[in-house]
């Protein structure tokens, strides 16, 4: 879902095409490289995209001796399914990683409700800590399983801490902006 929010949120800004925006996702980092995308995969999305009405071919430029580019607008039902797949993909995300893209398309949605998203992510991670350090405090094992014991429950610590901090930021600087 996350490439096709991307995908809707770059038409918002204007008609485009396939190869341009992996292009886009290449240069200068090399997203593309990174998540393993390929041509076929992109153009996977923008099928189902054509196929769900969201977007639509709007025009062909043809060049001698180079491949047909389909250039793809975005539709009014395109325009009014992203923010809710925006918020979604915040509501499933697992972890902040899974946000990006639709952290990058918050010009799109209502910055009150996707807040209000994040805090009640944030009231689960807190349960989730309260509930870990409850169980590793009944750990009762011999000295040298416990060193595993401790190594695994300050991951899961640092882990949990850097999520909910993470989200308070991106709370701060969506009341900031």
């Amino acid at each position: 879902m996350s490439l096709q929010i991307y995908i809707l949120a770059k038409l918002m800004e204007g008609n485009n095409y396939p190869y341009k925006l992996k292009k886009a996702l290449s240069e200068p980092i090399p997203f593309a490289q990174m998540g393993n995308l390929t041509e076929s995969k992109l153009y996977y999305h923008f099928d189902s995209l054509v196929k769900q009405q969201l977007i639509e071919e709007v025009e062909i430029i043809r060049e001698d001796n180079r491949p047909d580019k389909h250039v793809f607008g975005i539709t009014e039902k395109g325009r009014e399914a992203l923010p809710d797949m925006i918020y979604k993909m915040i509501e499933k995300a697992q972890s902040p990683i899974e946000m990006v893209v639709s952290i990058n398309a918050m010009q799109y949605v209502d910055k009150d409700r996707v807040i209000m998203i994040l805090e009640k992510k944030i009231d689960k991670v807190k349960q989730h800590e309260k509930e870990f350090a409850a169980v590793y405090e009944q750990i009762d094992v011999e000295e040298p399983i416990l060193q595993f014991v401790d190594v695994f429950e300050g991951f899961v610590s640092q882990t949990t801490t850097l999520q909910r901090t993470t989200y308070e930021k991106v709370i701060q600087l969506l009341k900031e902006v």
